[in-house]
C-alpha cells in the first residue's frame, strides 16, 4: 500500500469520524447556541476559504475557466436540484413574500421525511461529493487532499452536532440512537465515495480531474451557503457567527500557502 493511498484512506477516516463524533457531543454536552453558532460558522469560514484558496485555483490549474465553471455549476446544480426535490420542489426563506404559499403546498405534500430526515439524508447525499472531491484530490496531489479532508472534517463536526440539537428539540423516542444512526450513515457515505474516487478516477487526465474538483467545489459551495452560514447566524450573539467565519477563512488561506 503506497503512501498516497495511505494518506487517502487516513484523512477519509478523521473526516468520517467527525460526523459521529460531532452527534455525541451532542448528546453529551448539549453545546449552547453561542458554541453552536461559532461551531457552524467556523466551519463556514473553513469551507470557504478551501474554495477560495485550494479548489478552485487548483482546478484553474488542470482545466480551462470555461470548464471550471461548467463543473462548478453542475455540482451546485446537483445538490440544488436534491434540495428542491425533497422539498416538493418549492423552498422558501422564513421572510419570503412566497412563504405562505410554500407552507400550503408543504401541508398538502409533506416534504420527503422530516426536518431531521430531509436534512441528515440530504447530507449523506452531498458527502458523496465531498468524498469525491477529497479522493481527486488526492490523485494528483495528497497535499491537496489533506486541506480539502479538514475542511471536510471540520464541516462534517459542525454538521454532526446540528443534527443531534435537531433530534434532541425534537425529544424524540430514541434520539441518541437516531443521532448516532444518521451521523454514522454520513460517515460511511463520505468514505465510501472517497475510496471510489481514489481508485477510479485517479488514472483520468488532469482536465478531467480539474472538471471533477471544481464539480465538488460547487456542491460544497451550496451547501455552505444554503446550510451554514444561515445556521450559524441563526444562533449568533454579537455577530459570533461572523467572526468565527472569518478566521476560519484566513486559516485557510494560510494553511493554503504553508501546505
Amino acid at each position: 500500500m503506497n503512501n498516497d493511498l495511505l494518506i487517502t484512506l487516513g484523512v477519509a477516516s478523521a473526516a468520517a469520524l467527525a460526523s459521529p463524533m460531532g452527534g455525541l457531543i451532542a448528546i453529551s454536552i448539549r453545546p449552547s447556541s453561542l458554541v453552536v453558532s461559532i461551531t457552524v460558522g467556523f466551519a463556514a469560514g473553513v469551507l470557504l476559504g478551501t474554495f477560495a484558496f485550494e479548489m478552485m485555483p487548483k482546478s484553474l490549474e488542470l482545466a480551462s475557466v470555461p470548464l471550471v465553471v461548467t463543473g462548478f455549476l453542475l455540482g451546485l446544480a446537483l445538490v440544488y436540484i436534491l434540495d428542491l426535490y425533497v422539498n416538493r420542489w418549492q423552498i422558501a426563506g422564513p421572510a419570503a413574500d412566497q412563504k405562505r404559499a410554500v407552507e400550503r403546498l408543504h401541508r398538502r405534500w409533506k416534504p420527503l421525511g422530516g426536518n431531521v430526515a430531509v436534512l441528515a439524508g440530504g447530507t449523506s447525499a452531498e458527502e458523496l461529493i465531498e468524498g469525491m472531491a477529497i479522493g481527486v484530490g488526492a490523485a494528483f496531489e495528497p497535499g491537496v487532499a489533506l486541506i480539502v479532508g479538514l475542511a471536510i472534517c471540520i464541516d462534517n463536526l459542525s454538521e454532526g452536532m446540528s443534527i443531534g440539537e435537531l433530534i434532541l428539540d425534537e425529544e424524540q423516542k430514541g434520539a441518541n440512537r437516531q443521532i448516532l444512526g444518521w451521523t454514522s450513515l454520513i460517515a460511511l457515505s463520505l468514505f465510501v465515495s472517497t475510496v471510489a474516487g481514489w481508485f477510479f478516477l485517479k488514472g483520468l487526465s488532469e482536465t478531467v480531474l480539474g472538471f471533477l474538483f471544481a464539480m465538488g467545489a460547487g456542491g460544497m459551495f451550496y451547501l455552505t451557503i444554503t446550510d451554514l452560514v444561515p445556521e450559524a447566524e441563526s444562533h449568533q450573539f454579537q455577530q459570533s457567527s461572523a467572526i468565527a467565519n472569518a478566521v476560519g477563512f484566513l486559516l485557510m488561506m494560510a494553511l493554503a500557502e504553508l501546505i
